[in-house]
């Protein structure tokens, strides 16, 4: 661990000039006593490091030495410059290590490159999450994943859907993260099968090493899983009229989770309406989702969606009817 904080030090002082040792303390999350002794060591072995004491002064390097480390042409190392470490990554155990690449790989840029790609920064931002997405725990992401790197067995214990805990020794073939959940993709007996990593309670890593297919294609499964799941659990449609200021939205606000995000009016006849098709896993998150729009959509089919739509507004209604009305007693 040392060594690479050594070689993020040479990178951040290349990357940004004469810094001190509180920030390069900040930017590495060690304490500043940590900065002098690795200073001191990357001196007494001939790197040409120069200190200045009071204010202006810092630690930097002399001017004439350079490292080229990435061999990268500018404009990628600009378009580098607008990653991020992602939040599953973080979570994964890997973080840190991405993020001393990445500064590594930034350093290397001449400087006119590096004016580029704090612009960028400062301009782009790419935030994979959903909006209002539930945060799944993973306290066993790291265990899976040196089972995966390894190529090693494992004893999972996961939550079943009828039968409590269940345990099952797998083959942990690959992870991946969908919207920032993680999954577990796992040879048991002849298939291959997908676990949310939220479900699984408990991991052990065992010493028996299992031989991965050779034809076995991560992408290839995941996409086609994916494909196969969303086809199966897509099963409620709805057809509907909605407002003009909403339709164009609705799709994608309900793909996401996120609210109308707009004052969803009563129906108002005057407007042209749009009709369509919705599609939702049942009917229970169908009167759950379109009763968060109001008057906005109006369910013409199924009759029994409409009715108990009618129904839960109902209710409602004569729950806080009188509430303008009350009057607090003396």
């Amino acid at each position: 661990m040392r060594a690479d904080r050594l070689i993020s030090i040479l990178m951040l002082l290349q990357a940004r000039g004469r810094l001190t040792a509180r920030q390069l303390a900040a930017a590495l999350e060690v304490s500043e006593r940590t900065v002098y002794r690795d200073v001191v060591a990357l001196s007494a072995a001939g790197l040409p490091l120069v200190t200045a004491d009071g204010p202006g002064g810092g630690i930097s390097l002399i001017e004439e030495y350079q490292t080229d480390f990435s061999g990268l042409l500018p404009g990628e190392l600009e378009a580098l410059a607008m990653l991020d470490v992602p939040e599953p990554l973080i979570r994964l155990g890997i973080g840190e290590r991405l993020k001393a690449a990445l500064l590594k790989l930034s350093a290397a840029a001449p400087g006119f490159t590096r004016d580029l790609q704090s612009a960028a920064r400062r301009r782009i931002h790419l935030d994979a999450s959903w909006w209002h997405q539930p945060e799944l725990p993973a306290p066993h992401l790291p265990a899976l994943r040196d089972a995966v790197m390894q190529d090693r067995l494992a004893r999972i214990v996961y939550r079943g859907e009828y039968h409590g805990d269940l345990e099952q020794v797998v083959a942990p073939l690959g992870l991946v993260a969908k919207a920032g959940a993680w999954y577990l993709v796992y040879r048991a007996g002849e298939g291959v099968r997908v676990r949310s990593v939220a479900a699984i309670t408990a991991v052990e890593v065992l010493p028996q090493p299992f031989v991965r297919p050779p034809e076995f294609a991560l992408v290839s499964f995941w996409q086609q899983w994916c494909a196969e799941y969303e086809a199966q659990h897509a099963l409620f449609e709805v057809h509907a009229r909605v407002l003009p200021a909403l339709a164009a939205r609705l799709p994608v606000l309900l793909q996401t989770g996120r609210g109308a995000l707009l004052n969803t009016p009563a129906r108002l006849d005057g407007q042209e309406w749009s009709e369509m098709t919705l599609t939702f896993e049942s009917f229970e998150e169908a009167r759950t989702r379109l009763l968060g729009f109001g008057g906005a959509v109006e369910v013409l089919a199924p009759v029994a969606l409409r009715a108990s739509l009618a129904d839960f507004a109902r209710q409602a209604v004569e729950l806080y009817a009188g509430e303008g009305n009350t009057e607090t007693p003396d």
